[in-house]
């Protein structure tokens, strides 16, 4: 439980509103004990109890008077056989009455404030968390989610935080405000009588472990739900991205069944944990209850032994109050199985914020705002878990000419490019530009030099412009349309419903394939940077598609250093060398015609795509 109030980390910017809460929270249950004990003097007058208080003289008020526990009650019962004497009893009564009802009136005011103040950090907790969740999952690195369903940490990031709100979050009224009240409610009845209230004590503990057991099942059973939730995430996911292959391939039943499967798991997950939850209310009742008859009997003791040390009109009251704090404690309980049962979405959650950023920035990073002169791969080395990708990679990019990466695939030619921006980094030796490694660079300064073009066009839901301006700021409507023209795309764009406004769709699937790559290109344009990196940007393109967008690589690539993966070969014929990858080795190397004279690799994979 301790470990999912981690959680409440985040309210350490509302510490003003928290203490609001406790303060308002604090004056609330006072309000409720000094409104309960005036019904002590109105069982006195209903008992014909008054002639003890008859006849004192309200003595003069002062500080020194409201010294003591017992200097109070004996200001107040003079008060109140002075009213008595005065007014008689009926009238005293009234007042009485009215007291309370103004007394109850303050409590249920803070009550209210304290809510109020506690709305601020209830919400303002969850948003953090939110925005620290969808920012972390920024900067990770692209091998974290290599390993991951993207479904299952779409349910963390949805799923799991609102599972947060609901069952911790909603929790922090009961976990600030009932406390408070126990604690004072239990004060004041062990000054009504230490004896009674102390065999009470030894009663809770009995009930708190067998609350605890219970909490415990409750979360193993809620973790194994919320990882059912997530694996069916997944499979709404890639369900909705795999749809015409579902389609074409007549397995719509066979996906159908296989999600009622685990949706009937899920099922019978869930209504385990809604009958260990609902067991909460009945049990933390019923101990209540039995607690409540042990003190009737105890205390009851306590009233008909001759001398005994409780008059009848306070044991009532004394029941009265401790009736009271069977529904804070009630809360408690709950709120106890409301934190366990977000224990496991929390644990959910700290794995993807506490997941090591193996991608980092030094303290001291340096700025890199120009490209001077050229880059430099030196021994570099790559794996993926056990298995070598890349070996001892030696190459020079020289600053303005356009070298080429070939080979089967499976070679490693998009692991090299990867490593240009620090998507990951090398496992051994290391990559320089302009003499020093890019690990000693700033990795926002370092991506701000490279463009880059890859064969599956990334675009979002949002329109031609903004996805042409991805993460640049005060760009004019001129120059986005310049690089449109660049790209070929101004023309189609232009035939748009509303133009450069069109919403493109989710992953712009309201544009061809052309299209759609034709805008990746013209964002590459726009950014107007130094380094180029074009991971097979017409492989899947057809042949009208491919002419216009090659030709707008060919315009894009101008006086720019590139570094350009091809699977068709006839896009880098003119490239000013030609590096071959075969099982993350450099097996070739030159330019078209030394490679394809030399009769390697290269010239196999040229005459395969009938290309001489």
């Amino acid at each position: 439980m301790f470990k999912s109030l981690k959680v409440l980390r985040y309210a350490s910017p509302y510490w003003g509103y928290a203490l609001l809460n406790i303060l308002f929270n604090i004056l609330s249950a006072l309000f409720s004990l000094v409104s309960f004990t005036l019904f002590i003097p109105v069982l006195e007058i209903l008992f014909d109890r008054t002639k003890r208080v008859e006849g004192v003289v309200v003595p003069d008020f002062s500080w020194d008077t409201l010294s003591s526990v017992a200097s109070i009650k004996t200001y107040f019962y003079a008060g109140i056989g002075s009213t008595i004497e005065t007014y008689g009893e009926s009238r005293a009564l009234i007042y009485i009455s009215l007291l309370i009802v103004f007394l109850f009136l303050m409590k249920n005011l803070f009550r209210y404030a304290a809510m109020f103040f506690l709305a601020t950090v209830r919400n303002g907790v969850v948003r953090d968390l939110r925005n620290e969740l969808y920012y972390k999952s920024l900067i990770l690195p692209l091998s974290f989610y290599t390993q991951q369903r993207k479904g299952d940490l779409m349910a963390r990031m949805s799923n799991d935080v609102q599972e947060v709100e609901w069952s911790i979050m909603s929790s922090l009224e009961m976990l600030f405000r009932d406390p408070v009240t126990i604690v004072a409610f239990l004060v004041f009845l062990f000054i009504m009588s230490p004896l009674l209230t102390g065999f009470v004590l030894v009663l809770l503990p009995v009930s708190g472990f067998l609350i605890a057991q219970i909490g415990k099942s409750l979360k193993r059973t809620s973790e194994k739900s919320q990882k059912k939730m997530g694996y069916m995430m997944s499979l709404i996911e890639e369900t909705l991205s795999g749809l015409r292959i579902i389609k074409a391939f007549n397995a719509i039943e066979a996906t159908r069944q296989h999600f009622e499967k685990e949706n009937r798991q899920y099922m019978r997950l869930m209504i385990r944990l809604y009958r260990k939850r609902d067991l909460a209310s009945p049990v933390s009742e019923f101990l209540g209850v039995l607690v409540v008859v042990v003190i009737l009997w105890f205390g009851g003791r306590m009233v008909l032994d001759p001398g005994g040390s409780l008059s009848p009109e306070v044991f009532l009251v004394y029941l009265g109050i401790f009736s009271q704090l069977i529904p804070p404690a009630k809360a408690v309980v709950q709120a106890v199985y409301n934190v366990q049962k977000g224990a496991a979405s929390v644990d959910r959650i700290n794995h993807v914020l506490e997941a090591e950023e193996v991608i980092t920035e030094k303290p001291d990073a340096l700025p890199l705002l120009q490209f001077r002169d050229k880059i430099e791969f030196r021994n570099v080395w790559f794996r993926y878990e056990q298995e070598d990708v890349l070996k001892n990679i030696q190459l020079t990019i020289n600053k303005g000419k356009t070298i080429a990466l070939v080979g089967p695939s499976g070679g490693g030619k998009s692991t090299l490019s990867d490593l240009l921006p620090r998507f990951y980094d090398c496992v051994s030796g290391g990559i320089y530009i302009d003499g020093r490694d890019i690990r000693d660079y700033r990795i926002d300064h370092l991506r701000g030099l490279m463009g880059m073009v890859s064969q599956e066009t990334i675009l979002f839901n949002d329109t031609v412009i903004n996805n042409i301006t991805l993460g640049m700021k005060e760009v004019s409507r001129e120059d986005v349309m310049k690089a449109a023209q660049v790209a070929n795309a101004h023309d189609f764009i232009m035939q748009l419903p509303k133009g450069y406004e069109t919403i493109i769709g989710d992953r712009g699937t309201k544009l061809s394939g052309g299209q759609r790559q034709r805008l990746s290109i013209a964002r590459a344009v726009l950014k107007n940077p130094p380094i180029l990196i074009l991971d097979e940007a017409t492989s899947s393109l057809d042949t009208e598609s491919e002419r216009l967008v090659q030709e707008a690589l060919e315009n894009l690539v101008k006086n720019r250093t590139s570094l350009v993966i091809a699977h068709r070969l006839s896009t880098i014929r003119h490239a000013d060398e030609i590096i071959v990858l075969n099982q993350g080795e450099i097996i070739e190397r030159g330019n078209h015609d030394e490679l394809y004279a030399s009769g390697g690799l290269y010239r196999k994979l040229c005459d395969l795509q009938s290309f001489q």
